[in-house]
């Protein structure tokens, strides 16, 4: 029998195994009606007709299960360019690049100029000078890798900051720490670099009672509230206005 396209066929072959059947059935009451011989040789012809038809229907079984391995083996031929595609040697590259002193960015190295240039000219805060370096069109990482760069103890630029801060004019103990941590110190450094001053909070209240004296007349009362707002203590107060002549 010769080999069927669709997979119809295989209710064709069932079909024709059917009909085979119902012919052998309609002999077999044919044949029941003679003697036993007859009988016994139509049952023979029905096992011969039963086995052949049983042989045709797996027939088409074994040639439809021979076909999705035929369309697979088609299949992956057609897929298998783009197997190979994503393997090519331009993707290597891709891979991380190990970070070392070469892979700096004009960028960073620029900034890290700038930052020990303005290291040397004046006092900052670590925060301070990434926002200077910021100002001056870096970006945050290349601004941040600058500052690194320059290895500048933070405390001592504190102590700096508030050294400069004095040779300009008076303040207050707490006063001084608030303009450093507004500056971007931390605390600590603030705290470390009005510390380092050596001050006399005493003569620094007594120096800025006379500046506010130099601007505009206050009463005693009034002199002293402004220096404690200052934050000077009420006793540094207390010596600043009685320095000036109240």
């Amino acid at each position: 029998m010769g080999k069927l396209s669709k997979e119809w066929s295989c209710g064709e072959d069932v079909s024709r195994t059917v009909r085979c059947h119902s012919k052998v059935e309609g002999r077999f009451k044919s044949f029941r009606r003679s003697n036993a011989f007859s009988a016994l040789m139509v049952i023979m012809m029905m096992g011969i007709f039963l086995t052949a038809a049983g042989c045709s229907s797996e027939i088409p079984d074994a040639e439809e299960t021979a076909d999705p391995v035929v369309s697979s083996e088609s299949n992956a031929e057609e897929k298998e360019p783009v197997s190979e595609n994503p393997i090519t040697e331009t993707q290597e590259p891709a891979e991380n690049i190990p970070e070392n002193s070469e892979d700096v960015t004009l960028g960073e190295k620029n900034a890290a100029k700038s930052a020990r240039n303005y290291i040397s000219i004046m006092a900052f805060s670590y925060s301070g000078l990434i926002k200077q370096l910021e100002f001056e069109g870096y970006s945050t990482e290349e601004a941040a890798y600058g500052v690194e760069q320059t290895g500048a103890n933070w405390n001592e630029q504190a102590e700096k900051k508030a050294k400069d801060y004095l040779s300009l004019t008076a303040f207050s103990y707490s006063g001084l720490v608030n303009q450093l941590e507004f500056e971007g110190y931390t605390n600590e450094e603030a705290v470390y670099g009005a510390d380092q001053t050596g001050a006399d909070w005493n003569e620094q209240a007594a120096k800025k009672a006379q500046d506010y004296l130099d601007l505009s007349s206050f009463s005693r009362s009034e002199l002293k509230a402004q220096l404690e707002f200052e934050g000077f203590t009420s006793q540094e107060a207390e010596f600043g206005v009685t320095a000036v002549g109240y």
